[in-house]
């Protein structure tokens, strides 16, 4: 009995996951749609698969006996199986369910059944027989679960980006600078690789990829403003940041996309603040430097790391204290009560604000 299943397991692990005679592929990622169509073809076509035609449907024309008939008919093209395969089948799905629940316990064998569909409904009895026979694919960004409820799977969609760069453009992406990329494209699977190309081609075959390159090359110049923009704030000058913040935004910037960058940023501040805060509850020392290098500060260049010496400095232990806290309520509050963009610079102004010098005189 099979399970639904990952893309991304069902790519890196062919051989524990092999195409069964009724597949469906369920997302919003068409990125990953592709690929785990590209191989579901090699492995029902075999070598050949770039040469032997199969037939597609569309799912809102199409009807059921048109695709059983063509799933009965042998192949003429040296495959021992046709693969045919309904594209955008929501509506399919929802015409043909009891022939498709029919088909689902007892699938033909002459013919691989390739469903994509946005939506797949888990309290189902089609889902339950093709759990059973067939194989389900998820092709959406990775997700786990968070109480109730799902949210997105950060620390392995990370892995992915990082595995993908090396894998698939042969060039090689810190964890730092992939979050770094991730904070500044989204969670979108193919725009990342379009960016990773991108990368790969100024980095070179089997090149580093450094953060600063994801800064130049990605972002442009809304990432140098961006920068700019959280430089200011950290160094207590909320006049200038506020300045950039407007500017972005008057170019359009989304704020969510703009929260990106400043969160990942920020965070490193308040690791280093609570590796200070641990070492001192557990009764030992540790230097300013020390604690930024463990959160993921650069020694070098020397002039920027005594920067952000200084910066932490300025932010202070109780503000330093509360960045994560802070940080975790604006990305609540920007994914909810202020999504709208008038609202949502209102979240991100608040949080310059909080790092001004003159914050210490505001209620937080």
């Amino acid at each position: 009995m099979s399970e639904t299943i990952h893309a991304f397991d069902f790519l890196e692990q062919p051989p524990t996951h092999p195409v069964r005679a009724f597949c469906v592929m369920f997302g919003d990622e068409p990125f990953l749609k592709k690929l785990v169509m590209d191989r579901v073809c090699d492995a029902v076509l075999g070598e050949n698969a770039d040469e032997i035609p199969f037939v597609k449907f569309e799912g809102d024309t199409t009807s059921w006996i048109d695709v059983l008939d063509e799933l009965s008919t042998r192949s003429l093209f040296g495959s021992s199986q046709r693969l045919t395969v309904v594209e955008a089948a929501d509506r399919f799905v929802s015409r043909y369910r009891a022939e498709l629940e029919d088909y689902a316990e007892h699938p033909k064998q002459t013919g691989t059944l390739v469903l994509q569909v946005d939506t797949w409904q888990a309290n189902s009895r089609l889902y339950k027989y093709v759990v059973k026979t067939g194989l389900p694919i998820e092709c959406r960004a990775p997700q786990r679960t968070a109480g109730r409820r799902k949210v997105l799977d950060e620390r392995r969609l990370l892995e992915w980006i990082g595995h993908w760069c090396k894998q698939h453009h042969e060039a090689l992406l810190s964890p730092r600078a992939a979050e770094l990329l991730f904070n500044l494209v989204g969670p979108s699977l193919g725009m990342l690789d379009q960016e990773l190309a991108k990368l790969a081609l100024f980095a070179g075959l089997g090149g580093n990829i450094s953060e600063k390159m994801v800064v130049d090359i990605v972002g442009g110049w809304r990432t140098k403003t961006t920068w700019e923009l959280i430089d200011a704030a950290v160094d207590g000058d909320a006049a200038e940041a506020l300045r950039q913040l407007d500017q972005l935004l008057q170019s359009g910037e989304n704020p969510l996309a703009l929260f990106g960058p400043i969160s990942w940023s920020l965070r490193r501040f308040a690791t280093a603040t609570r590796i200070v805060q641990r070492a001192e509850r557990n009764r030992q020392r540790i230097s300013l430097p020390a604690a930024l290098e463990q959160a993921g500060f650069r020694k070098w260049p020397r002039e920027a790391f005594e920067k952000s010496q200084q910066q932490l400095r300025q932010l202070g232990r109780e503000r330093a204290g509360q960045l994560q806290h802070w940080l975790l309520e604006a990305d609540l509050a920007l994914k909810s009560s202020h999504s709208s963009p008038a609202r949502a610079r209102f979240v991100l102004e608040k949080l310059v604000i909080r790092m001004s010098t003159n914050a210490a005189q505001l209620p937080h």
